[in-house]
């Protein structure tokens, strides 16, 4: 009575079955690996902000890529803004989600190289095209803390890096490009403020990340493991009925008809 998952019927419904259930395995496997790089990201964020400041020029370099354990690393550099090669970075929110622009100052070294320091958001004052009014930085030479952080890239962040922007925009924070721009030799990575500062608290300085919570993805690793473990045991339901109705059918079909009552 299993000669139906011969038809045509059941042999496609079996080829999901079996289609879906390493789908939905490997789908909890990468929720877990997830979780795992949020853990781990989330304790190299813990111990960078508490271990001590270190000179920038330690941690990076010219056309160096930060590492990945000296992510969000307190850093500290002494030097000069120069804002005449100050650009914004478009479409950034602040904590309130207010879309508006991240402030990307050039910071020149003593040695002339440049750190890339992220002074802070500010509110569009018009349209996103229109450059806006920024606060001046600190003045003279200046020693500047904040958090080590990595260029950011289209395939890390998900921006499109759009090109033809209006004068002194950008999409993304990246060291190799504002190298080409400027002609100078710029630091791998970026420095977010968060010392000295500003006066009047704008540009408003980027908030500490926030490291204490792991997100769902373990929570959805086990329910993707689950639905994997739930399709054989639906599909055995659904065989076992379906052969029920079919025995019920042929009994129906062998059973005589009742003879009419003679009146």
């Amino acid at each position: 009575m299993y000669r139906f998952l011969l038809s045509r019927q059941w042999v496609i419904l079996t080829l999901i079955m079996l289609a879906l259930i390493p789908t939905m395995i490997e789908l909890g496997f990468w929720q877990l690996h997830r979780h795992e790089h949020k853990v781990a990201l989330n304790q190299v964020i813990s111990d960078s902000l508490a271990a001590k400041p270190a000179p920038a020029e330690s941690l990076t370099a010219p056309g160096r890529t930060v590492a990945h354990k000296d992510l969000y690393r307190r850093v500290t550099a002494k030097g000069t803004f120069d804002t005449a090669d100050e650009v914004v970075v478009r479409r950034r929110t602040n904590s309130d989600e207010e879309v508006g622009f991240h402030v990307l100052t050039p910071f020149v070294l003593d040695d002339g190289r440049v750190l890339m320091v992220n002074r802070g958001w500010i509110p569009a004052d018009g349209a996103q095209t229109e450059f806006p009014r920024i606060p001046a930085p600190s003045k003279g030479e200046t020693t500047v803390t904040g958090r080590l952080m990595a260029d950011e890239t289209t395939a890390d962040s998900g921006i499109k890096d759009v090109r033809g922007l209006p004068d002194r925009m950008v999409m993304l924070i990246n060291s190799e490009q504002q190298s080409e721009s400027l002609g100078k030799q710029v630091l791998g990575g970026y420095v977010a403020l968060t010392a000295p500062e500003p006066k009047g608290d704008s540009p408003e300085l980027i908030a500490e990340p926030d490291h204490s919570g792991i997100g769902p993805h373990m929570a959805y690793a086990v329910q993707w493991w689950l639905f994997a473990a739930g399709v054989p045991v639906g599909y055995v339901v659904l065989v076992r009925r379906e052969r029920r109705d079919r025995l019920e059918a042929a009994e129906a079909e062998s059973t005589p008809a009742a003879e009419p009552a003679v009146v």
